[in-house]
């Protein structure tokens, strides 16, 4: 199992904990969304980006000092949470796991950049999202740096770390990807991609930014970061319904996950700003999220891209099986997502037994897939 293959395995699985702590256990609410967040997506958003960048640049493989920059990001990851278990103050742990965290992006981020110099014919738009997802993942860990050096702006650096990480961190990797990722899972080109990604990326990391300070100290203002979002959201949902409304709306697919992770992205953004207004609290905004955005997303991409992790190289009957399998009633299971996310943001916790049930259909699919033919070409 590659390194890839095994954090998208810990990032399912601290989804799931994730899901069962909040629905079952009586678990504090930062530490729940460090278990989703920082030992679940974080190291798998790293090792991502060491997969798409040598694709991205037609470049060759990572070297192994550079993948295991993730395994030092889940590390960092796996200490906060641990710290955020311990009632009473936050340690000095944070600090150090932040520390860890900010070299491991911060070391990925020059490779990427190295890459991109050496990169033959221009490198793609994409690649920039990837460097401003990184930059914002930066800022918010120097918010937790900068927690014990101003106390009084404790709860305000709290909130920058938090949406710095959903809207930026995690929402610039997502949106960028989605775009390169769509038209590959649908079978269609989409000629528009570059410009798109180029003539958008400023919208989205000056929206992530505004909903950051807003939710920080300016509450109304981050109603005019989510909409300085919606621009690149709403021209990615105009070009995918002219193009690939087919396969988003059907019943089997990976397709349908990653359009309803689209929607969810939106959805999140409109929450998040009703947060920054103060009407939702923290805990309710994170966990809307990851119910209406994180969960689709991850289990989109990897329903089609883990035949490939699994087995690089030429692709045979025996992808086209496990990607068939992993896919089928993809539809349905994106459905099930979308409305217990919405049903958990709406205020209703059986929203999350929803998004388990979805969660638990597709890791059974994907055994299924994987089982009779893992020996098999």
């Amino acid at each position: 199992m590659n390194e890839l293959t095994a954090l998208v395995s810990v990032a399912l699985l601290a989804l799931a904990a994730t899901l069962a702590l909040i629905g079952f256990g009586d678990v504090a609410p930062s530490a729940l969304l460090h278990l989703a967040f920082a030992v679940g997506i974080m190291p798998l958003i790293l090792a991502a980006y060491i997969y798409f960048v040598p694709v991205l640049t037609r470049s060759g493989g990572a070297p192994a000092s550079v993948r295991a920059l993730p395994w030092l990001a889940l590390a960092a990851g796996s200490l906060s949470f641990a710290d955020m278990l311990r009632p009473g103050n936050i340690g000095q742990e944070i600090a150090i796991a932040a520390l860890a965290a900010v070299a491991a992006t911060g070391a990925i981020a020059g490779w990427t950049l190295a890459r991109a110099r050496r990169a033959i014919g221009p490198a793609h738009p994409c690649l920039h999202w990837y460097l401003a997802a990184a930059l914002c993942l930066v800022l918010a860990l120097a918010a937790v740096l900068a927690m014990p050096l101003w106390p009084e702006q404790y709860l305000a650096l709290k909130r920058m770390h938090l949406h710095l990480n959903m809207s930026g961190f995690i929402g610039i990797t997502a949106v960028g990807t989605l775009q390169v990722l769509m038209p590959t899972v649908a079978g269609r080109p989409d000629p528009g991609t570059g410009a798109r990604l180029r003539r958008d990326l400023p919208y989205a990391v000056a929206a992530t930014l505004v909903i950051a300070g807003a939710a920080a100290w300016r509450g109304p203002l981050a109603i005019a970061g989510a909409a300085l979002w919606g621009v690149p959201l709403w021209r990615l949902a105009r070009a995918w319904a002219a193009q690939h409304r087919a396969v988003i709306v059907s019943w089997h697919g990976a397709a349908p996950a990653l359009g309803v992770a689209l929607a969810g992205f939106a959805l999140m953004l409109f929450h998040g700003a009703v947060h920054g207004l103060g009407i939702v609290t923290t805990h309710q905004a994170p966990v809307a999220f990851i119910t209406l955005f994180l969960l689709p997303l991850v289990t989109g991409a990897v329903a089609y891209l883990l035949p490939v992790w699994l087995r690089p190289g030429p692709q045979g009957p025996w992808h086209a099986a496990v990607r068939k399998a992993a896919g089928r009633w993809g539809g349905a299971r994106a459905g099930i997502f979308l409305c217990g996310g919405l049903a958990y943001a709406l205020g209703m916790p059986w929203g999350i037994a929803l998004s388990a049930l979805a969660l638990l259909m597709f890791v059974v699919q994907v055994a299924r897939g994987l089982a009779p033919r893992h020996g098999s070409n």
